[in-house]
């Protein structure tokens, strides 16, 4: 052939794809030439429209595919077996009976059969069906080997399908059929919403079908729950310990500073005193002013008193420098921990590793450095 010559018997190559190919919708995203007819890639609708014809009309189709109450199914051995290896190898041991393959998918309703072979001829589906028939698709897809179909179907699923009536059959089908994002999903639900989950057929079918997985949800919601209370308890122990360390700041403050009416003997209060920005003095301020006139003042003849008297305790535990502190008995509160008992002991160095263990970062010059504290519990 001379260069720069057509030959008209070659046909017309096809125009070179767009960039504009690559970003089409996936995953339920509706075209907008055909409400709730689902497209996955850069074929045109033509095409498409061309293979669902082709299966609807069943054009010298060569399969014949028996469902359930005796229903039948024509399709194409070609387009069929191509799309899944799982049906390829159904056809090759299938008997012809002159031009036919017969194949039997039962277990499913006819509609979800039908709407599984519309698949794999255009990869479409219609929104509605996949809504009514997405646990039998889930199961076809992993059955018959269709990778694309089972993406579709976990996708659905997890955005919006999947619900406390029916997320016991997903779980059961996400560990038959491998999908572990899917299972993960359908625990979590379980574990949020266990009273209406535990009360829906499908857990009860579950326990007489399958009663090591039923125990083994039962035991999973126990442990969730424990794990919860776990961790309200340390939230609440955590604030605790944090609201002890701003009540020591607020000791020594007062002790030191003064704060407003009330600090050292030799503070000179004035009327326009600097506003507190220690927010446990409010609370210690009326602690201190009862301990002071309070006429038991022992350990464990008042309420309040014990409690300052802890208080007392606890700061002289934590102080860094006994000699130049002026909280109250601080020194000889820390010469007293000698005379304690080693469980007391044991206690008392647990709460003050707790308690400085929440200024980790930026600890008070005033208390000994955290560091200090976990070893002398250790």
């Amino acid at each position: 052939m001379v260069s720069g010559c057509v030959d008209p018997s070659v046909p017309i190559p096809p125009p070179v794809p767009s960039k504009a190919y690559g970003h089409q919708k996936r995953y339920g995203m509706e075209d907008a030439a055909a409400p709730g007819l689902v497209r996955h890639n850069c074929v045109s609708t033509a095409t498409r429209d061309m293979w669902d014809r082709l299966f609807n009309d069943g054009y010298k189709a060569d399969v014949v595919i028996y469902t359930d109450n005796g229903d039948t199914i024509y399709a194409h051995a070609n387009i069929i077996g191509t799309a899944s290896p799982v049906i390829k190898g159904m056809l090759k041991q299938a008997k012809r009976h002159g031009k036919w393959h017969t194949i039997s998918i039962r277990g499913v309703p006819h509609d979800a059969v039908r709407v599984f072979i519309r698949f794999l001829y255009s990869s479409c589906y219609e929104n509605e069906e996949m809504n009514q028939f997405i646990m039998h698709l889930l199961l076809l897809s992993h059955a018959y080997v269709v990778p694309q179909l089972k993406r579709l179907c976990e996708w659905h699923l997890e955005h919006g399908l999947i619900n406390t009536e029916n997320v016991i059959d997903v779980f059961q089908l996400s560990l038959l059929c491998d999908f572990p994002r899917l299972s993960v999903i359908s625990h979590r639900m379980i574990m949020k919403h266990f009273k209406e989950v535990y009360a829906t057929e499908a857990w009860i079918a579950m326990k007489k079908s399958h009663p090591f997985l039923e125990k083994e949800l039962r035991d999973s919601v126990i442990i969730e729950e424990n794990m919860r209370k776990d961790r309200i308890r340390k939230r609440n122990e955590q604030r605790i310990y944090s609201q002890l360390y701003e009540a020591m700041e607020a000791l020594v403050h007062i002790c030191r500073d003064g704060c407003k009416t009330i600090g050292p003997h030799d503070k000179d209060f004035k009327p326009n005193h600097a506003t507190c920005n220690y927010e446990a003095c409010k609370g210690l301020e009326s602690l201190i002013r009862h301990f002071a006139g309070c006429k038991p003042r022992v350990p464990g003849g008042c309420v309040h008193c014990k409690r300052m008297w802890q208080l007392l305790e606890l700061h002289s535990r934590v102080c860094a420098d006994s000699d130049q502190c002026r909280v109250p008995l601080c020194r000889i509160l820390k010469e007293k921990m000698e005379k304690q008992s080693k469980k007391d002991e044991v206690r008392w160095k647990l709460l003050v590793k707790n308690v400085l263990g929440t200024k980790k970062i930026g600890g008070s010059p005033f208390f000994l450095p955290v560091t200090s504290s976990y070893s002398s519990v250790s």
